[in-house]
């Protein structure tokens, strides 16, 4: 009977069956995209671990003994007879150097962190000789029980998963709730006649999964595409990102049969929810219940009846009465405008902050940065042969240092002490009438230094440094239109750094408020100093602690176009990289690497916010084409008392108008204080922003919005109108 009895009613009630297959296809294709994304994100990090680290699982270190002890050979050989390891190879590099290492590979790697120390033990070893390859075991979940905090990237997945299903759930519930409540009084008479609560959720849940499961399967396919364009779009917007390897779309059947199955459970949480509510009603109840829209006849929609009279009444009771079934929509909708909306202002502003205050700021000072992995500028001895580059119009070598001066109050600029001295302006504590200064060191190669001497107008010379005598005015301006004013009087002609227990006194040549040109961001409180390599190796290298890597800034001499200094890039490159190891950039590519990523998280994140969109107007197309029943008979009633049908269209237009113009009349103010606080945080000037705010994408955003959900309402009431109101007066039929 009960097979019969579905299998009539969904032939015969397409269009709540085709709401509720839709919903089933879309939540599909959701979490078969999720899924699909997850695990190539996964694959993806497991991959960069393998490339920066190795594959290795566990690894054993050990000294040599200056016997044959325990070689390398004896070492693998030892390590290779316990049942658990699959085999040990050398660890490279680390096999030198009076070490022996054995990188190990367990055939059960769950166990790594009982076997590891077992077979030390049975080495002879201590637990300090072995090592964990901790980040590529994670990602495979296997974590060290000593560990108290271990990492969560599984449980972040899931619980991503489960909060896009939970979503789903309630979404696509309203389509279920809705073709179940147009038959509370069909069940009902069922219930009186004998039908069991349980017979009754068995029944729902039948036609939930024969309408559902052809969908799932169906759903899944876009979610994979989707997933692998995803994969490509990063490729494409990531391309030129340095030291990133390009990822390769992954997929396996078993993250299909994950993203059906989790599909299945939504689906049938879905169905469960209003189908037990459904038969948990008496009898009684259900036959009494003839599936009207139930109006808040008390409650009265002011705005829409002082405008639009008795017909914005009606619009405003039944979107009351709809409220609970509308507010995933309206939360969706709002969401993804107000995401949307705020992310284009949000790039807009760090695009402009970036272009200002680093490509703009810069543009005529670098052309291509080398950057000298662990080499000190003592060890560079290539200077000679970049100047005879021919494209090359000024190449400079140089290192940072950290170090620490002491300022006695007295030594102050006179501009600096009428704002009240560095314990006003810098907020920095006084000591014994001193105060403990940074005093950053730049480390130039002679030759730079001597064309700084003359390009400041002073007599060259590498016995001294030179000071940046200038501190930022926090008092009189801000960060992004900082002004300067002196730091210290410039008739101190010594410097002197101390580290621990150690001093030493260097000559200053001169004060100046010029810099050398190199890419580079000086701290507003810091004393610099810029000095020669030749007095850094005679007086500060020992005193100070200098960063591991050192630099080299470019110029070329002609106008600087992509082709052209990609070319030059690739020459400097060549002839750098066979002594040392080093990371270039070059300036167009790395604006035209910002523009792009910069462009792809907007389009990413726009992507995300049109499928919290989607998802709204998603329910908006089910709660509207699968809501037909109820609106029909309500409809009839109107029609019995004089409403014409152009009325009835009047009051559907109200309606969508609502849905859409709730979410956009909340963002926009909302956005306008994003932007007024984002421009005033970042001392930008409010006309720059607004002469390039994104404007247009925010209005086409809103007008698919707008269009999308009238669409909805379109289609729904062109067939409630086709339908004869007059029958639905009429008693229910039993399908």
């Amino acid at each position: 009977m009960w097979k019969d009895y579905s299998k009539s009613y969904i032939k015969n009630n397409r269009a709540s069956s085709i709401s509720i297959m839709a919903a089933a296809l879309v939540a599909a294709m959701f979490l078969s995209f999720i899924c699909s994304i997850a695990y190539n994100f996964w694959a993806y990090d497991i991959e960069k671990i393998v490339l920066e680290e190795g594959d290795w699982q566990g690894r054993i270190i050990c000294e040599t003994l200056g016997s044959d002890d325990l070689s390398e050979d004896n070492l693998l050989s030892l390590v290779c007879q316990f049942a658990n390891v699959e085999k040990a190879v050398p660890a490279g590099k680390l096999s030198q150097k009076g070490k022996i290492a054995a990188d190990i590979y367990f055939k059960n790697v769950r166990t790594i962190y009982r076997d590891l120390p077992l077979i030390a033990s049975q080495l002879g070893l201590t637990e300090d000789s072995i090592q964990y390859n901790e980040l590529l075991l994670s990602r495979y979940f296997i974590h060290d029980p000593k560990d108290e905090s271990p990492p969560m990237l599984l449980t972040f997945y899931v619980a991503i998963l489960v909060i896009v299903a939970v979503s789903l759930i309630l979404i696509i519930r309203g389509s279920f709730e809705l073709s179940m409540n147009a038959r509370v009084h069909q069940f009902g008479i069922f219930s009186s006649i004998g039908a069991s609560p349980r017979q009754i959720r068995t029944c729902l849940l039948q036609e939930a999964l024969a309408l559902s499961i052809l969908p799932m399967l169906i759903g899944s396919m876009p979610g994979i595409l989707i997933s692998y364009g995803v994969i490509k779009a990063i490729n494409y917007f990531a391309a030129d990102v340095s030291g990133r390897h390009e990822a390769v779309f992954q997929y396996r059947p078993s993250i299909f049969a994950a993203a059906v199955f989790v599909s299945f459970l939504t689906v049938i949480f879905s169905a469960w929810i209003p189908a037990r509510k459904l038969s948990r009603m008496t009898p009684l109840e259900a036959i009494r219940t003839t599936g009207v829209l139930p109006l808040k006849k008390k409650k009265h929609s002011r705005f829409l009846s002082c405008i639009f009279g008795i017909k914005g009444e009606i619009a405003g009771n039944a979107l009351k009465a709809q409220k609970k079934h509308l507010r995933i929509s309206s939360i969706s909708l709002l969401l993804s405008f107000l995401g949307f909306s705020i992310m284009l202002c949000f790039t807009t502003l760090a695009d402009i902050s970036t272009r200002y205050t680093y490509f703009e700021r810069y543009q005529d000072k670098w052309d291509i940065m080398i950057t000298l992995k662990n080499t000190g500028i003592a060890d560079f001895g290539l200077t000679d042969e970049l100047q005879h580059i021919s494209e090359i119009q000024d190449a400079t070598v140089y290192q940072k240092a950290e170090a620490m001066t002491l300022l006695p109050e007295g030594l102050q600029s006179n501009e600096l002490s009428s704002l009240g001295g560095l314990e006003s302006v810098a907020k920095m504590p006084k000591a014994d009438g001193q105060f403990q200064v940074s005093a950053p060191i730049v480390v130039l190669d002679d030759a730079s230094f001597l064309n700084f001497c003359s390009q400041i107008g002073i007599t060259p010379g590498l016995d001294g440094a030179i000071v940046l005598n200038q501190i930022w005015d926090s008092i009189n301006s801000n960060f992004r239109y900082a002004e300067y004013i002196p730091f210290v009087r410039e008739d101190n002609q010594k410097t002197a750094f101390y580290k621990d227990d150690k001093t030493v006194e260097i000559p200053v040549l001169s004060y100046t408020q010029t810099v050398p040109a190199l890419r580079e961001e000086y701290d507003d409180y810091a004393l610099v100093h810029f000095i020669p390599l030749t007095m850094w190796n005679k007086a500060l290298r020992d005193v100070c602690e200098a960063e591991s890597d050192s630099y080299i800034r470019i110029l070329s001499k002609s106008t600087a176009n992509l082709e052209d200094l990609n070319g030059l890039e690739q020459e400097i490159v060549q002839l750098v990289s066979e002594q040392h190891e080093i990371e270039s950039e070059n300036r167009i590519q790395e604006r035209l690497s910002n523009d792009r990523l910069i462009q792809g998280m907007a389009m990413i994140w726009g992507a995300f916010c049109v499928l919290l969109a989607i998802i709204g107007i998603a329910n908006v197309f089910f709660h509207t084409l699968g809501f037909l029943c109820q609106r029909k008979r309500e409809f009839a009633q109107y029609i019995s008392i004089g409403l014409t049908p152009q009325e009835m269209r009047q009051i559907f237009c109200m309606e969508a108008f609502v849905i859409a113009g709730k979410p956009i009349l909340i963002t926009l103010p909302l956005t306008v204080l994003f932007v007024k606080f984002a421009v005033t945080a970042s001392y930008l000037d409010p006309m720059v922003f607004w002469s390039e705010a994104p404007i247009l994408p925010i209005l086409i955003f809103a007008a698919a919005i707008v269009l999308f959900v009238a669409l909805a309402y379109y289609i729904g009431g062109r067939r409630l109108l086709q339908c004869d109101l007059n029958e639905t007066l009429q008693n229910d039929a039993l399908v």
